[in-house]
């Protein structure tokens, strides 16, 4: 007897369930492999770029296969990178951005057409380049992994900001780029970058390549002189702001970003998307659409016990202070409030006297990362309010705002946890480097 036909079935596939869930435990997994490599730092030496070269080599040199824009600069650079990815996509290209830090999700640090990378993909290109470069840092794996996702989408362009300084960067093993720029260079970081404007624009004006076009940002004579040696010797072609006659004006585009200190970042964006061949009207449109949370940015809760108008800005050294209340004064945002919190190693004294000029109470509150500034210390030196915890010091603001504008600044970590407090945000660890 002929024994009855089976049929096999296929497996089914994993529910979207499952998948997410797997996704998840690889994440978490890659995640805890590449924070276990915080302690070593943010490195810059000649040694550490010579790993991130070899490491790169392992990997077939993915950032080798699209044209990139490198961006540098001690305020800025994260927005005029937003910018230009957001101009590049609205001229039709595919692109990726590569920014740091993260304000709530680390995905947030690699994205392909403005969008984070989903799990599943960060997952697996962590996991290539903690393979491939065992010996980097958290800084130059989490590059390594940008440039691996860069390729496997086959951008058109890639847009990548500088982690610190410039010269001696993970993301200075570039080859030469399209274009490269420096937005402000401003007092922070100093035991990494010198203790003068001109000793730091040096190190940023590292990333000049032969042959390619370098924009300069708004700089002192003397600083930009010193930004200008580099480059020339290197053999860029430097682009100077404020020679440029096509430049934006203030009111000859609308931009989606608030804050009058975009205008600069824009004017920036703009030049490089003329470098790259991008035409006005897709550069007019990528500044209507950009994205770039945290700075300067309005939240409004409808609803809720932290209801209420919030003005969210990550200046975390005098100079982003200062701009920031210059943009509050031009638009006329009176705060009833300020929420602040500061790394211990930042200029915290000096945006805290800036800041005390404002006729609104403080709340003070230690941001999450590496060691904080005391509360107590902030308040002794200019009279305010304590927090034990960031809900503690945006309770407080609420009440203390009288239904004013609550303004939160200072560390951009801080701005991160508050953004995911106020919006309900899935976090991921901050790493303060």
């Amino acid at each position: 007897m002929t024994a009855p036909e089976t049929t096999e079935l296929p497996t089914p596939p994993p529910s979207s369930t499952t998948t997410s869930k797997t996704a998840s435990r690889s994440l978490s997994r890659a995640l805890a492999a590449l924070y276990a490599r915080v302690p070593r730092g943010m490195r810059l030496s000649a040694d550490a770029l010579d790993s991130m070269r070899a490491a790169c080599t392992r990997a077939g040199n993915p950032e080798r296969t699209y044209p990139v824009v490198h961006v540098a600069g001690t305020n800025g650079k994260g927005s005029t990178c937003a910018m230009v990815e957001s101009m590049a996509r609205a001229d039709g290209k595919k692109t990726g951005l590569y920014t740091s830090p993260h304000l709530c999700r680390f995905a947030e640090r690699i994205r392909i057409n403005g969008e984070p990378i989903s799990d599943s993909e960060l997952a697996d290109v962590l996991e290539r380049a903690l393979a491939w470069g065992e010996d980097l840092s958290f800084f130059e794996t989490a590059t390594l992994a940008a440039f691996l996702s860069f390729r496997d989408h086959q951008v058109d362009l890639a847009v990548v900001e500088v982690g610190i300084g410039g010269r001696l960067d993970a993301t200075n093993v570039v080859p030469p780029p399209r274009v490269s720029a420096i937005t402000r260079v401003a007092f922070d970081h100093m035991d990494k970058l010198g203790d003068s404007l001109e000793a730091i624009a040096r190190e940023k004006s590292g990333i000049a390549k032969h042959g390619v076009p370098i924009v300069l940002g708004p700089m002192a004579p003397e600083v930009r002189a010193a930004a200008l040696e580099v480059a020339l010797s290197a053999g860029a072609l430097p682009i100077v702001m404020g020679d440029d006659p096509e430049a934006l004006t203030r009111d000859s585009v609308a931009m989606a970003l608030a804050g009058t200190y975009q205008h600069d970042n824009a004017r920036i964006a703009s030049r490089i998307a003329r470098e790259l061949g991008i035409a006005e009207a897709a550069r007019h449109e990528g500044l209507r659409q950009v994205r770039w949370p945290g700075r300067f940015e309005h939240v409004n809760i409808l609803a809720g016990p932290l209801s209420g108008s919030w003005l969210l800005d990550g200046a975390h050294n005098p100079d982003g202070t200062r701009a920031l209340l210059l943009a509050m004064e031009k638009e006329g945002v009176l705060p009833g409030v300020v929420v602040f919190g500061a790394l211990a190693d930042k200029a915290w004294s000096e945006m805290l006297a800036l800041l005390a000029s404002l006729p609104c109470p403080r709340v003070y509150v230690a941001p999450r990362g590496r060691a904080a500034a005391d509360p107590r210390d902030l308040a002794a030196q200019a009279a305010g309010a304590t927090a034990g915890s960031l809900s503690d010091a945006l309770a407080s603001a609420k009440t203390l705002a009288n239904g004013a504008v609550m303004v939160v600044c200072g560390s951009l970590y801080l701005v991160g946890e508050a953004r995911a407090c106020l919006l309900g945000l899935p976090e991921d660890p901050p790493v303060a480097l």
